[in-house]
């Protein structure tokens, strides 16, 4: 017995002076500053999700399912590690053919600069090493040789897959703390972004490119990711779900390429409506549908989609009469690029496409949050 109390106390010893002298210490995400969400953890099934649990009953499987990406969530943290990485788990290990897994289920990690502008590091390769024991585990390092000086960062969370743990990598004897809560900052009021495989990310080729995340650095605050994919169909459990999240300063809907003429119709001025009833504090942008760039050349979407748009932009006058000052209207012109250049199959954004569609996108916003609004009410 006494033999094998001596056993048992000589590795915990080794455990223990193989832990300290580790390299690389794991922080879990929680510990630090999620940003870009609209609910709170308890609201929520994991730390991850983009939707609160007590909805899963009111909206179609297929939407509920997508919402349990991650799309548009980050964490923010400081360090003066001279080395960061990361370490998570996938829900799904999903795979599209259009879609490069970098952005798909990888991750970006950004660093603030001098210049209080964010700069791109680098990209993770999501590659799972044990497909057999289906670890879903992804590991990897960004950067390394960090001048060892205390930096902000922020990394962005897989697009198109969830996740069920993220933990940052630093080394063992790193400062790091949940990072400057003047940068990103949540009071100063959110903007919450609802809309279709476009607004989710589709077909970012990494995550720092998908659309709310560049606007999020570009008007220094945090977007709230609620792009579901096929799912856009401005159901009134939705509408009144946006309504709940709190420090929101606009609402941005881009809801079009999900529905169809009728739904166009018939169900833009109830949710709408529903939203500016529900929070009389906030305005709404709305984003006319794309033209893709083969609807120039097939004679039925040609047509069919300025129909579309024609039904959308007759409600959002009808708001504009009923709710004075408070609706606003973005229209297609070079959304996704002034050559149709910006798409990886006719319909979903490159990184270029991205580009094109927040260049488009974060004047207007910028213009409704400083109250430098067009007359008309439509940013052309």
């Amino acid at each position: 017995m006494k033999k094998l109390t001596l056993l048992l106390s000589l590795l915990l010893c080794a455990a223990a002076s193989a832990a300290a002298d580790s390299p690389v210490k794991y922080v879990d995400a929680t510990e630090l500053r999620l940003i870009n969400r609209g609910f709170d953890t308890e609201q929520m099934l994991t730390p991850y999700t983009r939707l609160p649990r007590d909805i899963a009953d009111s909206v179609r499987p297929t939407l509920w399912e997508r919402s349990q990406c991650s799309a548009g969530i980050g964490v923010r943290f400081a360090t003066d590690s001279r080395s960061v990485g990361v370490r998570y788990k996938l829900l799904w290990n999903t795979h599209m053919i259009h879609m490069a897994d970098t952005g798909l289920k990888g991750t970006d990690l950004y660093i603030f600069g001098a210049d209080s502008t964010w700069h791109y590091v680098n990209t993770n390769r999501p590659y799972i090493k044990d497909r057999a024991k289906d670890s879903m585990q992804v590991a990897a390092t960004y950067v390394e040789n960090l001048d060892g000086d205390m930096h902000e960062y922020m990394i962005y969370f897989p697009l198109y897959d969830g996740l069920t743990e993220l933990q940052v990598a630093v080394d063992s004897a790193a400062v790091i703390t949940p990072g400057n809560p003047d940068i990103l900052r949540r009071d100063a009021g959110r903007v919450v972004g609802y809309g279709t495989s476009i607004l989710h990310g589709g077909c970012a080729s990494r995550t720092g490119m998908c659309p709310t995340n560049i606007i999020s650095r570009e008007l220094d605050r945090e977007v709230i990711n609620i792009g579901i994919s096929g799912e856009a169909k401005m159901d009134l459990p939705m509408a009144r779900t946006l309504a709940r999240i709190p420090d929101v300063s606009v609402f941005l809907i881009d809801p079009v390429p999900n529905c169809t003429l009728d739904q166009c119709d018939s169900l833009t001025y109830g949710f709408v409506s529903t939203l500016l009833k529900l929070r009389p504090d906030v305005p709404v942008l709305m984003v006319e549908g794309p033209m893709y760039p083969y609807a120039h050349y097939n004679s039925y979407f040609r047509d069919y989609l300025p129909s579309k748009n024609r039904a959308f932009f007759k409600h959002f006058r009808q708001l504009q009469q009923d709710f004075p000052g408070r609706v606003f209207y973005v229209t297609n012109t070079n959304l996704d690029g002034p050559e149709d250049d910006g798409t990886v199959d006719g319909i979903h954004l490159t990184d270029l496409g991205f580009r094109h569609y927040a260049d488009k996108i974060t004047p207007a916003l910028r213009a409704i949050l400083t109250a430098k609004t067009p007359p008309t009410g439509v940013f052309e």
